[in-house]
């Protein structure tokens, strides 16, 4: 099946379920390309682009959803569309709800690692990167949008790696310390600098 078809499949599925679904348990996969969570909404650029308000708008209300996921997305937006998606993510969520981010971790201390994730590095997607965020980096983001931060993962200043549980239910990252192949040794050879912004209940 064509990536096209993916995504109006998704997008079709995605409306059936938001009509039988209380708005305010609706979560939403930004960016999903070709992956698929039980229980999500899964959209992309042509069918939500994080930053067009009339595409959040034609399918939610402000102040209505649980949740929303996005991994290796914000890393393709400049600083600028950057707080915009976040301005609107966050008018979007409701009270309560969040937003899960995984990007590159610009504090990982492999040189090889940052050679292939930084902007015009040598991975795979990397050409159109545009920031290459730490924790400090993109915490100050979320702040600046009126979110409260929650860190999940991440490399701290001093090259020490930091993780703490969190529920996939919650938003499955698979380019983290326990779900990327690359760190079966235990060791965090490829992980995602990932974080939690929760919009303050009311």
């Amino acid at each position: 099946m064509g990536l096209k078809k993916k995504l109006w499949r998704y997008l079709h599925i995605g409306t059936l379920w938001l009509r039988t679904r209380a708005p305010w348990q609706v979560r939403v996969v930004l960016g999903a390309g070709g992956t698929y969570l039980d229980g999500w909404l899964h959209t992309d650029i042509n069918t939500l682009n994080v930053l067009a308000e009339a595409d959040w708008r034609r399918y939610f209300q402000p102040n209505s959803l649980q949740a929303l996921l996005a991994e290796h997305v914000w890393e393709h937006l400049t600083l600028t569309e950057a707080k915009l998606a976040l301005r609107l993510a966050f008018r979007y969520l409701r009270p309560g709800g969040y937003i899960r981010i995984a990007v590159p971790d610009g504090n990982h201390t492999d040189p090889n690692y940052i050679d292939y994730v930084r902007p015009e590095g040598m991975g795979f997607g990397a050409k159109d990167h545009k920031v290459l965020y730490t924790y400090q980096s993109i915490s100050q983001l979320l702040l600046g949008a009126g979110f409260q931060v929650e860190l999940l993962e991440f490399f701290d200043e001093y090259g020490r790696f930091q993780a703490k549980e969190w529920d996939t239910e919650s938003g499955m990252i698979e380019r983290s310390i326990r779900f990327d192949s690359r760190n079966t040794d235990g060791l965090p050879h490829y992980t995602s600098l990932i974080v939690d912004g929760v919009k303050p209940a009311a």
